[in-house]
């Protein structure tokens, strides 16, 4: 079976600058019961990411434990956090039972 080549990606470039909008922030927190696989196709849906943003938001969940998803006003951050906790279990993983977990940060 042939290796996955991941892409040649600068996870620092795009994570560290501040999104226009409101002081509201809605952060994904790490787990084991979900796949990178997961949290891009849950990002790419929710937050309508493009696939390398997505994964670059995979790899510093991952490795930094959160990662900022969204930034704006209150009304907006509230609605994407509740879309990523009603997007259910990661099929791909037994173990998964619900949704990743998302906070909001002022």
């Amino acid at each position: 079976m042939p290796a996955t080549v991941l892409p040649d990606i600068d996870i620092d470039t795009d994570l560290n600058r501040k999104e226009p909008g409101g002081p509201w922030k809605v952060v994904l927190w790490d787990d084991d019961s979900h796949t990178y696989d997961y949290v891009i196709e849950m990002l790419m849906e929710i937050c309508q990411m493009s696939m390398e943003k997505a994964f670059q938001h995979a790899v510093e969940v991952d490795t930094e434990k959160k990662t900022i998803v969204f930034q704006g006003e209150l009304e907006h951050a509230e609605h994407v956090q509740d879309r990523i906790h009603a997007y259910g279990p990661d099929p791909r993983m037994a173990e998964s039972i619900g949704p990743m977990s998302a906070t909001l940060e002022q």
